[in-house]
């Protein structure tokens, strides 16, 4: 990682019905899945040239998660959670992400329940 400053760009309460779990219902009964990322960037390039060629697209990234969400089924929140922190990290100039994954209900008497990871970019 470089010794500039980084930016934050944030993803929040993104909601998407998917299938994760180990249990039988979970397995074929689509559920919410709550995700928020925090993805830090360099965003002085793009700042400077108000060009979105320049920029991390936020919008191609969430639709890469949905879409990841949507077909994929894993077993754990473990796998999921990894595999958005990748989407995320697969732009470049994405030097360090955090993802947290969530299944709301999950549990009685929490409101979710769910896992939060770091992930710097490995040069």
């Amino acid at each position: 990682m470089s010794d500039k400053q980084l930016d934050r760009i944030l993803i929040k309460d993104l909601s998407i019905e998917g299938i994760i779990g180990i249990n039988p219902d979970e397995r074929i009964t689509k559920q919410e899945i709550l995700v928020n990322v925090v993805m830090w960037v360099d965003t002085s390039d793009a700042a400077e040239s108000d060009d979105i060629r320049d920029a991390v697209n936020y919008r191609t990234i969430t639709k890469a998660m949905i879409a990841h969400i949507e077909d994929g089924e894993p077993m754990l929140v473990e796998r999921l959670v990894q595999e958005l922190a990748d989407i995320c990290l697969a732009d470049e100039r994405v030097e360090r992400v955090d993802v947290t994954v969530e299944k709301p209900g999950a549990l009685r008497h929490a409101r979710s329940v769910g896992i939060n990871i770091t992930r710097t970019r490995v040069e």
